[in-house]
């Protein structure tokens, strides 16, 4: 039976909440202004231009490798800790204030790069703490209905989470960052006497990003809550240990679900690395700026939200698993589109100086990866309810996130390694594509009705 409707809403407003790290933070605002600050800094420090673009994408991709390992060996620890506790909401408050603070200390970001790897640990220790909490905000979705309500309500809570973010990206651009003149998209001055010099209308996106959170996470801490009547277990080291090896162990023998953990760790892997790097693309091969990158972003916001809620329609009438494959495919195309690309030629074919054809590509780029990036990973949630024990919730999504993030590294740093052995951004896009293709030949061996028969019938 359905949750609360007010219960549902509360667990949605953690997606509107949150999304603006994403959109705002790691891709479209904070992202592309840490690369052209870090290749600035590193030009500035001797190198040439090609290689200070490349050195800045490459500590990108480090800071996202060693936050998405550190994910990757906590979540399911914790989640196994939160269902034999039978609590998760308080780990999502503690995850909140860390979320919050190191949002808001991206502000120290200054032109000169003076605190970047400061900054850049600062980005991720909050990226580490969005991600946790959205561990066991995923773990409450399989008690909000059944197989087939779950893929709608999780298709609709990313769709609003992603109007959240569309929502904040048009009140940065409109009022608060700066273009190269000083000027907002209003072509008016950054609010409150932000000085456009020291781009601290662009680095309000921090403290911007951590009020936001703060403000509309409200509602789910009013409506959400733990199960008083949730099975407990033995919250000892020990214990927990024990029960989540037994786990582990039972997933090697879980045929589906084994390829569906080890094929979404590759297209997801592969999906994170195009959310990190489009606006860092945008900046270093194409020259795009602030606004520009922004406003490519509330394209792909936009398509995002909109084709995440008919993705969950679509889940709820087929399932998951076709919804996945047709997106994944996508994302191909896109991929190959920003390895064949830059300003001055696509696909071998020389550009006139000046054309815009590249702009217009990539924008249209930037729909197709936010329409299908938004529809996968409702999906991909979506199928892991359906792959989850009713008594463990929290540690299958935890195992989920472990899918997720164990190879995190392979994407960015394959990325990195190819930028620098090429010396080319786009090429360093070429891993990207081999992962979606592992991701989707490992579907082929996924029950599209995942564990669920098995569980009932038990």
């Amino acid at each position: 039976m359905a949750a609360s409707k007010k219960r549902i809403w509360g667990w949605m407003a953690f997606d509107w909440a949150s999304q603006p790290f994403y959109t705002l933070g790691l891709t479209f605002i904070f992202g592309p202004y840490f690369a052209a600050v870090a290749a600035e800094y590193f030009l500035n420090s001797g190198m040439e231009d090609g290689a200070a673009k490349a050195q800045a994408q490459s500590i990108w991709s480090a800071g996202q490798t060693v936050a998405g390992l550190f994910i990757a060996f906590t979540a399911p620890f914790l989640g196994a800790f939160a269902d034999n506790s039978g609590r998760k909401v308080p780990w999502i408050a503690f995850f909140s204030v860390i979320y919050v603070v190191a949002a808001c200390m991206l502000w120290g970001l200054t032109p000169d790069g003076a605190r970047l790897f400061l900054i850049l640990i600062l980005f991720y220790v909050g990226f580490f703490a969005a991600e946790s909490a959205l561990n066991f905000v995923n773990a409450i979705l399989p008690s909000l209905g059944d197989e087939h309500e779950v893929g709608r309500i999780s298709g609709s809570g990313a769709a609003f989470g992603y109007w959240g973010g569309v929502t904040a990206l048009f009140i940065m651009l409109l009022l608060l960052a700066e273009n190269d003149e000083g000027v907002t998209m209003l072509g008016i001055a950054p609010l409150f006497g932000l000085d456009p010099e020291l781009r601290e209308g662009t680095r309000s996106v921090g403290p911007f990003i951590g009020i936001w959170y703060a403000i509309f996470i409200i509602p789910f801490f009013l409506w959400v809550r733990d199960d008083p009547n949730a099975p407990t277990k033995s919250t000892k080291i020990g214990a927990v240990a024990g029960d989540l090896m037994s786990t582990l162990k039972s997933v090697l023998h879980r045929k589906s679900l084994l390829n569906f953990l080890v094929g979404s760790m590759f297209y997801r892997d592969a999906l994170n690395a195009l959310y990190a790097f489009g606006g860092v693309y945008a900046a270093l091969v194409l020259d795009w700026q602030t606004i520009q990158i922004g406003v490519f972003g509330i394209i792909a916001a936009i398509a995002a939200a909109i084709t995440t809620w008919l993705s969950g329609l679509a889940d709820q009438r087929y399932g998951p698993k076709p919804v996945i494959r047709i997106t994944v495919w996508v994302l191909i195309v896109v991929s190959a589109i920003i390895v064949g690309m830059s300003r001055e030629q696509i696909f071998g074919i020389p550009l006139a100086e000046g054309s815009q054809v590249p702009d217009i590509i990539f924008y249209i780029c930037g729909m197709c990866i936010g329409g299908a990036g938004g529809a996968v990973y409702t999906a991909s949630r979506s199928m892991m309810v359906r792959h989850t024990h009713p008594d463990r919730p929290a540690e299958a999504f935890g195992l989920f996130a472990l899918s997720g993030k164990a190879t995190a590294f392979l994407a960015p740093a394959s990325i990195s390694l190819f930028t620098y052995m090429t010396g080319n951004v786009q090429l360093g896009f070429l891993p990207v594509i081999i992962l979606f293709l592992l991701g989707l030949l490992l579907l082929r061996w996924v029950n599209k009705d995942g564990d669920r028969a098995e569980w009932s019938a038990s």
